[in-house]
């Protein structure tokens, strides 16, 4: 089963890390990630977000479709480009990542 982190739990988890009061993490948490939003929103068309150790979050630029089939109607359809956004995770965590999963269900 799929576990699901809140914006809170992150918030819990930074204000244990740096020593700080919950509500204090929680407002700076909040203020990150609003930050990270506008700069994606405000993305004239493409924008790249790095964050190093972590990873790249990117707002790209898709391409018009003209022949896309709608897969309920089978109907031809135009899709116009559009933004979208991408993330790609950094050298730490991928590394992480790579762990196999049966050297980490023997750890625990």
């Amino acid at each position: 089963m799929k576990k699901t982190i809140t914006k809170k739990d992150v918030a819990k988890r930074t204000a244990k890390l740096v020593g700080e009061k919950i509500y204090l993490a929680e407002k700076i948490v909040d203020g990150v990630f609003t930050s990270l939003r506008e700069f994606m929103a405000e993305a004239e068309p493409e924008v790249r977000i790095e964050i190093r150790d972590f990873g790249v979050f990117e707002v790209k630029t898709t391409k018009p479709k003209p022949k896309a089939r709608n897969p309920k109607t089978g109907e031809i359809i135009y899709v116009p480009a559009r933004r979208k956004t991408h993330f790609k995770a950094g050298k730490l965590l991928k590394d992480v990542l790579k762990t196999p999963l049966d050297e980490i269900q023997s750890a625990e």
